[in-house]
Order: structure tokens, then C-alpha cells, then sequence
């Protein structure tokens, strides 16, 4: 497993020293109206410069040759709702648990976050009913984390993950202040998501349509894709004072042939590999970790590799990307790529020009 931070560039870089302040009311509540009519900040980390543009002027910014990357992976309907069962006849029934997967554990186990949590206790039982209220699923808790955190057992059944198509919700990021909807079983998915595994959009790639594709492509773009399955932990709070005390959770991920070998001859070719979405640096830079110089092979591992200013990129020559969350580690990230003081600057101009912030806001391009 690739080291999770193995260098003393930011020992003195404290998680505080990636605020910024945003006004709530620039976080996005909904998708734009239409796919793609998003706004792109562009910014050159050589000089830090950075200018307002569209998403759909991506291709002026693209050369051809380029390897755009793109992460696969597909959101599944991860929250829950259950109730309790009552273990003793005078026990009074609680109101709904909400449960929200995070990542498989072993055959008919997931780890969860539970809230409320406090009354969930080891050897309980939950019970998850369809809207009809027929009892579909049921789990036992088998492990009690901190933070709300459990590990479930499910009942066998046929095919989990059709039965969290049929009961589950879209599980949208606590910042988006309403209940899913309809709209976001398609709008909170890329258009080229194939492999069922996430717990959040990949949502740089949400700005993408198949017509943007195959204009790209047209212009002498290659695009392959790899596979990260996104969990919580990348979004969750950072619970340390120190840069260099962060730990972040594992998450899973493949490169298949097509890609490894298009990977590779970029590489080869001395041709830029441009990756959409953070999630997609995460995959290429472990993968580089993993293959120590030699070329990329295919294979499907786990990381838990944390990028923040002083880590050294191997792979990624530009990135597009949403505007994230102060404090997080995916902030860190852009920053590693573009210079904390860049980055830093282009968000507070992105405030002063109303972007749209978070998963379904806007997007930068940085080269």
C-alpha cells in the first residue's frame, strides 16, 4: 500500500491554513438548468495567473495529444432509513435511524455511518422497509465506531445492490440542505459511470456530456478511464491541528489494460495527462506509487494516499476540478498540484464573482 505521507515539506502547514471564508449562500443547492453550462476558472500554476471562462471552452485549454482521464465509478442510492426492532415488549419504538453506507467490508458486510447513533448499540438489529413498508432488508450491527461509525451484517438476499435501488436514496453531501429528488438519480452521476461503487459523485466529471466527449475526441483528445470508488472518508472533517498528522480512510480502486497501456504511452510520448476530478489524481498517483518508475500495470488495489504542498505529482500534468470544502484534504490536494497561495487567491476571487461552490457547482482548470 502506498505510504500515506511520506514527506516533511508540510510539517509545519496546519489544516487552518487552508481556510477561506464562503458565503452559504454560494454553495449549490441544485444542478445548473442544463449539463455542462457550468463556470470554469482557469489558472496557471506556473505564474498563478487565473481568468473567468465556461466549461464549454474546455477544448481551447486542451492540446491534442492530451490524455484526459476520467474516474468510472458510479454512485450507488447508499441512505438508508430503518427502524429498530424492539427487544423488549415495553421498549418504545424510536423514530427512523438513518444509515449511509460507506464502503463493502467482507460478504454481506458495509461499513455505515449511523445517526442517531447513540442508541445503536452492538447486537442490534435493524430493519429497512420499501415504501410499501414490507421489510426488504435487514442488518445486524456487529462493530460501534466513534463518530456514528458501525459495521453491519445484512441479512443474504439476492442482490444487495438492486435492493438499494429500489429502497435507497441519493446519498447528497450534508451541504446540500434538502432531501434527493428524482432529477438527482441522473444529475449526480457522471455520464460515463459504469462501475457501481461510490458513496459520492466523482463530481468534476458531473460537468460532461456525451456530445463534450466526442467534441474532444474529435480534436485529437484521448480519453481513457479508471476506476476510484469514493468514500466519505475524503470528505470528512479533519480532526487534527497538524498537515502532517492527517490520515485519510482507504478507498478502492482499478486501472484497467486499456487504460494502463494509454497511461504508458502518453508517458512515453511525452504527452500530457490531464485528470478530471481529484479522485482521478488519487488513482494515477497511487498507481505511480505502486509501479516505483516502471510502467503502469493494470491492477485493482486500495489507497489511502494524502497529497497536500511539498508531495511531488508524477503522473497528472493538469486537472480539472470542483471548488472544495475549506479545511479538507482535497483542498490540500489541488494545492500540492497549483501552490497553496494560488489556489487561495482563485478562491477568494471565485467569492468575489459568485461561483457556484461544491459538488454541484462550478469547476476550475489548472495547468
Amino acid at each position: 500500500m502506498p505510504p500515506t505521507n511520506s514527506f516533511d515539506k508540510n510539517s509545519g502547514l496546519r489544516v487552518a491554513d487552508f481556510d477561506y471564508e464562503l458565503p452559504e449562500e454560494l454553495i449549490a443547492q441544485q444542478p445548473p438548468a442544463e449539463r455542462g453550462a457550468s463556470r470554469m476558472m482557469v489558472i496557471d500554476r506556473a505564474t498563478g495567473a487565473f481568468h473567468d471562462d465556461f466549461f464549454s471552452g474546455l477544448g481551447r485549454h486542451l492540446r491534442r495529444g492530451d490524455l484526459l482521464v476520467l474516474n468510472d465509478s458510479r454512485v450507488i442510492p447508499a441512505r438508508l432509513y430503518a427502524r429498530r426492532t424492539l427487544r423488549r415488549e415495553r421498549e418504545k419504538p424510536t423514530g427512523r435511524i438513518e444509515v449511509m453506507l460507506t464502503e463493502p467490508a467482507a460478504e454481506n458486510q458495509w461499513r455505515a455511518l449511523v445517526r442517531p447513533g447513540r442508541k445503536v448499540a452492538i447486537g442490534e438489529r435493524l430493519v429497512f422497509p420499501a415504501p410499501s413498508g414490507e421489510i426488504v432488508l435487514e442488518a445486524e450491527v456487529l462493530e460501534r465506531g466513534p463518530f456514528g461509525e458501525r459495521l453491519l451484517e445484512f441479512a443474504p438476499v439476492d442482490d444487495l445492490l438492486s435492493v438499494l435501488d429500489r429502497i435507497g436514496h441519493v446519498p447528497l453531501p450534508p451541504y446540500i440542505h434538502r432531501d434527493d429528488a428524482t432529477a438527482d438519480r441522473d444529475r449526480y452521476q457522471t455520464v460515463f459511470a459504469e462501475e457501481r461503487g461510490s458513496v459520492a459523485a466523482p463530481t468534476a466529471g458531473l460537468h460532461f456530456t456525451p456530445e463534450a466527449l466526442a467534441q474532444l475526441s474529435s480534436k485529437g483528445i484521448e480519453i481513457t478511464r479508471v476506476t476510484l470508488h469514493v468514500g466519505l472518508g475524503t470528505f470528512a472533517p479533519l480532526r487534527v491541528d497538524r498537515v502532517n498528522e492527517v490520515h485519510l480512510h482507504s478507498e478502492r480502486y482499478t486501472i484497467g489494460p486499456a487504460a494502463a497501456d494509454a497511461i504508458n504511452r502518453a508517458v512515453a510520448e511525452g504527452r500530457r495527462i490531464v485528470a478530471v476530478g481529484t479522485t482521478t489524481v488519487r488513482t494515477l498517483e497511487s498507481a505511480a506509487l505502486a509501479a516505483a518508475g516502471a510502467p503502469i500495470q493494470p491492477h485493482s488495489g486500495a489507497t489511502e494516499i494524502f497529497i497536500s504542498p511539498g508531495y511531488e505529482l508524477r503522473l497528472t500534468g493538469a486537472l480539472l476540478t470542483n471548488f472544495h470544502l475549506p479545511q479538507s484534504s482535497l483542498l490540500m490536494l489541488v494545492s500540492a498540484f497549483a501552490g497553496r497561495e494560488n489556489v487561495l487567491a482563485a478562491y477568494n476571487h471565485a467569492v468575489q464573482k459568485e461561483y457556484r461552490f461544491f459538488s454541484y457547482g462550478d469547476c476550475m482548470f489548472i495547468a
